[in-house]
């Protein structure tokens, strides 16, 4: 099995920032791997072999906290972690801190987001890890979260601080009726449990509108940044109109 080491020097990351609308406050960046020559995430993940994604999930993590510190973020840093890559229930969290440590970045501003679209095998093990290594100040997050069973059963396992709205439901949301009203009843839930709710993937002003119509606070999507390479986005405010 390949170390993580050995990609850190293959990739580069863009950032995406997540916005908070009511403070007009950048929230977070997403960190988003790139290949050295700007490919996709799809495209770098496609050349990694299955027996090394551990390793190379652990080198986009590490080169994420580097180039966030090297760039003077003061938000958090949202990094995406997959069920396995907590199988062992620790490792990814420790070898986090320690670079953040290293590089002088605050371990209260990472935000570790936990990928939908896979079976947890042992879903009691990964909430009780999140939970151990709250305490170091980081901010716990599920990604791309629907409307269906498990990810109400994820959400009430692991209690995150977060929880983001999958894309699929954001698209054209404000013609969909039935589509605002599940996605209306998930983030009541989420405010019942204390938990923000991201939405990700908005890029007109239409469904822009229609979520906050819900009561949403967090987006992510290009209708206010496009990701960018190795540097941190300007955020067009402009897009929310006037106050």
């Amino acid at each position: 099995m390949t170390d993580a080491s050995a990609f850190t020097s293959r990739v580069t990351m863009a950032f995406q920032p997540i916005v908070d609308v009511v403070r007009r406050e950048t929230f977070a960046h997403e960190a988003l791997v790139r290949g050295l020559a700007g490919e996709g995430a799809l495209e770098v993940l496609s050349r990694v072999a299955p027996e090394d994604r551990y390793a190379f999930h652990e080198a986009c993590r590490i080169k994420a906290i580097e180039m966030a510190a090297a760039l003077g973020m003061d938000t958090r840093l949202s990094l995406n972690i997959t069920p396995d890559d907590v199988s062992d229930q620790a490792e990814c969290f420790r070898t986090a801190l320690r670079v953040a440590a290293a590089c002088g970045f605050p371990a209260r501003q990472l935000l570790f987001e936990i990928t939908e679209g896979e079976r947890v095998a042992d879903l009691p093990g990964l909430a009780a890890a999140l939970r151990t290594f709250k305490r170091y100040g980081f901010t716990p997050a599920t990604d791309d979260a629907g409307t269906g069973f498990e990810s109400f059963e994820r959400l009430s396992a692991f209690q995150p601080d977060v929880v983001k709205i999958d894309m699929s439901l954001v698209r054209d949301i404000h013609q969909k009726p039935a589509q605002l009203d599940m996605v209306g009843s998930f983030v009541a839930t989420c405010n019942e449990l204390d938990i923000r709710v991201i939405a990700e993937g908005v890029e007109t002003v239409e469904e822009f509108r229609a979520l906050r119509g819900l009561g949403v606070t967090l987006f992510q999507g290009f209708l206010f940044a496009m990701p960018a390479i190795a540097r941190l986005p300007v955020v067009n405010w402009d897009a929310l109109g006037k106050r």
